[in-house]
């Protein structure tokens, strides 16, 4: 089996798994869900999601938000870490949104890494689940869990991103990063992977490797 052939019986196996390959940041509008990435740096996608009412509530529209003062920003967003900085972001790129792109979250990457806070895991974030482009989104579970499967062998996010750009089908990819995230967060944790009970286990090479009886 070549490894562009186990990638897809993985990608298989995962969405039968996880029928439900959804981002687990919630939010109405497309401005609304870069706020929330930018926001979830280093903190937990639970806590993102308490904070962002609060901040959509005092500003309910992007316009009040590029003219918002960065601190009373900042204030709020703090419970999710680094709130200077985030607050900052947050205001510069609401206003950048409005003066460049009218309002409107672009779909093309090259223009999404030119907003403040905005780095390649967000901009994919973005154009595979509002714009439904192929994407491929390399966050901690990605990178972890690939390289786990054979499917990568960097801790490089942008090198992962084009090793599984050469191996997945363009079309399965967003969906797959969002179920690495469940499969993370549920069997392949990464204090306690629970081998016996991973849908995945004949497929996986850490598998193999470890001897696992079930592999």
């Amino acid at each position: 089996m070549t490894k562009k052939q186990r990638a897809a019986a993985i990608v298989r196996a995962l969405e039968i798994e996880y029928p439900e390959a959804i981002c687990s940041l919630e939010y109405e509008e497309p401005y609304r869900l870069l706020i929330a990435v930018r926001l979830a740096a280093q903190c937990t996608d639970a806590r993102v999601n308490k904070v962002t009412p609060v901040l959509f509530a005092r500003y309910p529209t992007i316009e009040e938000l590029a003219g918002a003062d960065v601190a009373e920003v900042a204030d709020i967003v703090r419970p999710c870490g680094l709130g200077n900085t985030k607050g900052k972001d947050i205001v510069e790129m609401c206003a950048l949104l409005i003066t460049r792109h009218g309002g409107v979250v672009p779909d093309d990457i090259d223009q999404l890494l030119r907003l403040p806070g905005v780095g390649r895991k967000t901009a994919n974030l973005i154009i595979g689940d509002v714009y439904g482009k192929p994407a491929i989104v390399c966050d901690t579970h990605c990178i972890r869990i690939t390289n786990l499967m054979g499917l990568s062998d960097s801790k490089n996010p942008l090198i992962v991103e084009r090793q599984l750009r050469e191996i997945l089908e363009p079309e399965k990819s967003n969906d797959f990063c969002h179920r690495l995230v469940l499969h993370g967060r549920a069997v392949c944790k990464a204090r306690s992977p629970d081998c016996p009970a991973c849908s995945v286990r004949n497929l996986c090479a850490a598998g193999k490797k470890a001897g696992n009886p079930h592999s």
